[in-house]
């Protein structure tokens, strides 16, 4: 399934919501790319794996899944049983938290960009 087609199948209020997301990440760095791994959308940077969007699978709410999430501490951020991951949770009845999104984003990014995490 490519990407599209995850964002176009899903219902409301997810729909609006997963493509808003989706948005925001491809328009935060000109260096972010959309590919599929493990059947998700994926976001890498500059090829690296950078986050990921999805839906919980029993609450059905979307959220980011920030690949490099253990080295960022940000209150909104979950770890769950995840070791290395983190979750943004999104609610999809309200607004877009854009800050907590795009703070969260630069953090991550910056890992990246700082060398901390390595590219190609």
């Amino acid at each position: 399934m490519n990407n599209q087609n995850f964002f176009l199948n899903q219902n409301e209020p997810n729909k609006a919501c997963l493509i808003a997301m989706r948005d925001i990440v491809l328009n935060f760095d000109k260096d972010i790319t959309e590919t599929t791994k493990y059947g998700m959308p994926c976001y890498c940077y500059r090829g690296k794996m950078f986050c990921y969007i999805w839906t919980d699978k029993k609450t059905s709410e979307p959220y980011y899944l920030v690949v490099e999430g253990k080295r960022i501490d940000h209150p909104e951020l979950e770890t769950g049983s995840r070791s290395r991951m983190k979750i943004l949770r999104i609610n999809p009845n309200k607004d877009l938290p854009i800050n907590t999104i795009k703070d969260i984003m630069t953090i991550a990014l910056d890992l990246y960009k700082n060398g901390i995490i390595k590219i190609k």
